[in-house]
């Protein structure tokens, strides 16, 4: 009995799974023609669950489908057949013999009106709207798309097409085009009002906007417009209105919607590596502190080698997304070179931050610094007014985790004894990065740095001035601020010049995984006669996490007495 019934439900189970079975579609084109069959099988569809008698009442439906697909790339004199066969599944074939495509005979595509005259409005470029290519009502209607969608970035509203025919001539084998397009007149972007809970001068928002009044018409203007609202860091919620339905005489009104964010936010953040060890982070920030937009916060970082704490203001400039006065104070206390210098820093200062018009972000300084050191045994005190000027510019195709770029980063600050200072003194630093990735998969890094300072006694250049190499970002295989000079005590006391340099190869080997070779080299030293450069080579592992890349890295150090050490860092390559 048991037998019975279980060899009936499984007979059920059976019946059941070939009557829920779905429909099998098959296209043959003879000759092959992939673009051909794939056209007639995406408007064929899928078959559902059908049987071989729905199939026979479906056969005439899929060859008039299978024939329009065939016509939308220009074969008009495809011949098509099909059958069925019972299965399981059942299964429509559809066979077709495309024969001659038609071909493109006279093509006229032209802009009439003020569109003619604008350079960044132009006619498609597509090779296949020319006299003898085959005919495509894709490539057509496509042509068509990008007529109108210039028109409406634009601004011509008024625009239409005078000419958009399609003639077919099957029997003769060609087709002709006529597109001509009239832009009509241009319309401009007219009186700018702001609504909303805005707390700020309308002359600041004012330099916010990427347009004046009057201005012709381009829809990336407004999506500009938006994106300086969002990135200027006052607002909560953006609306930007210009419909060209409310336009007057051709002018149509922008209307801005905005809603104040809260004025104050706290931020905390985690972190480790293996040259502070953990650290942690946390920030409090004022966003607007009046009518004209300036702002100010607290930053603090807590690591076991650095502590510090900084305060700024910032006063927006123009243009404000950009150009900025900040006034910036700070204290650190640091352990360098492995506790061989002890530091306590003191500075303050104006900055003056502008992006120049070829891209790079210039920043010029006057900094008071007060420094406390100790070098073992010795201590010192050091007070510098340091004017500075840096400069500094990226590229790269993606802020997270580029594949293509560099950076360029040029700092350059110096001193005058008497002029609030103990000394004499010149500091530069030069830093360069570069990253290709070739194939998809194999990325190629490099980077140098190199920089000096020159003092009338380089007894007197505190700390904060010398230079210290190894470590994560630096030589990896020594630990971190290791390769120094040492005093007569044997401790590390930073050197009056560096050069360091790391070329990295990276494979990709799954999604978000890459394996890493590499080799370091540098030092930082006294003399520029020969300096003694140490080396480093390692293997390492990459995985690009939703905040960055995490980098853990084994490198085995050539020089002194050698040895592996593991290196673990985070953020971005460039």
């Amino acid at each position: 009995m048991r037998l019975l019934c279980s060899t009936g439900l499984l007979f059920i189970v059976f019946s059941s799974a070939l009557l829920a079975a779905e429909a099998r579609l098959q296209v043959r084109v003879q000759p092959a023609n992939t673009e051909l069959r794939d056209n007639i099988q995406a408007h064929i569809g899928t078959l559902g669950e059908r049987d071989a008698q729905a199939l026979q009442g479906f056969r005439r439906v899929a060859e008039q489908r299978a024939r329009k697909a065939a016509q939308a790339l220009g074969y008009y004199q495809a011949q098509i057949s099909s059958e069925i066969s019972e299965g399981p599944p059942a299964t429509l074939r559809v066979q077709v013999q495309p024969g001659e495509p038609l071909r493109l005979g006279e093509v006229l595509l032209r802009i009439d009106g003020p569109a003619a005259q604008l350079a960044e409005f132009s006619l498609p470029r597509n090779r296949q709207l020319r006299p003898g290519a085959q005919l495509n009502h894709g490539h057509y209607e496509a042509a068509k798309r990008s007529l109108q969608n210039q028109a409406a970035r634009y601004g011509f509203f008024a625009g239409r097409f005078t000419q958009q025919q399609l003639l077919i001539d099957p029997e003769a084998g060609v087709a002709h085009i006529a597109l001509v397009y009239d832009s009509g007149p241009r319309y401009h972007l007219g009186e700018i009002s702001f609504v909303g809970d805005s707390e700020l001068d309308e002359a600041l928002l004012q330099r916010l906007l990427p347009f004046q009044a009057d201005t012709p018409y381009d829809a990336e203007l407004i999506n500009q417009l938006y994106q300086n609202l969002r990135a200027s860091g006052y607002f909560e919620a953006v609306q930007v209105e210009a419909n060209p339905g409310s336009a007057v005489a051709e002018r149509i009104p922008v209307q801005i919607q905005l809603s104040m964010r809260k004025p104050r936010s706290v931020g905390l953040g985690l972190g480790v590596s293996t040259d502070v060890g953990p650290r942690g982070r946390a920030n409090w920030t004022r966003h607007w502190a009046n009518p004209q937009g300036h702002s100010y916060g607290v930053e603090m970082e807590l690591s076991a080698p650095r502590q510090n704490v900084g305060l700024w203001y910032d006063m927006p400039l123009d243009p404000p997304l950009t150009d900025k006065l900040r006034l910036a104070g700070g204290y650190q206390f640091e352990d360098l070179a492995g506790s061989d210098i002890d530091s306590q820093l003191l500075t303050f200062g104006p900055q003056w931050h502008s992006r120049l018009d070829n891209g790079w972000q210039r920043v010029l300084s006057l900094k008071w610094q007060h420094e406390q050191y100790d070098f073992g045994d010795d201590s010192g005190t050091s007070s510098l007014l340091m004017p500075g000027l840096s400069y500094a510019l990226l590229r790269s195709d993606s802020q997270l985790d580029p594949s293509h770029g560099y950076r360029i980063q040029l700092d350059l600050a110096g001193a005058l004894q008497g002029a609030l200072s103990d000394t004499d003194l010149l500091h530069g630093n030069v830093q360069l990065k570069g990253l290709t990735t070739l194939g998809g998969r194999h990325r190629f890094l490099g980077r140098v740095q190199f920089g000096g300072t020159e003092a009338r006694g380089f007894a007197n250049v505190p700390p904060s001035l010398r230079f210290f190499a190894g470590g994560d970002q630096s030589v990896r295989g020594y630990d971190y601020q290791t390769l120094s000079p040492r005093n007569r005590s044997g401790d590390r006391v930073g050197g009056r010049y560096l050069f360091t340099s790391s070329v990295e190869y990276q494979y990709g080997f799954a999604e978000r995984w890459r394996l890493a070779t590499f080799v370091d080299q540098g030092n930082s030293f006294n003399s520029l006669n020969l300096p003694s450069l140490k080396s480093a080579v390692g293997l390492g592992l990459r995985w690009v996490s939703p905040v960055g890349p995490l980098r853990l890295d084994l490198a085995h150090a050539l020089d002194d007495q050698g040895g592996v050490r593991l290196h673990f860092s985070m953020g971005p390559e460039l």
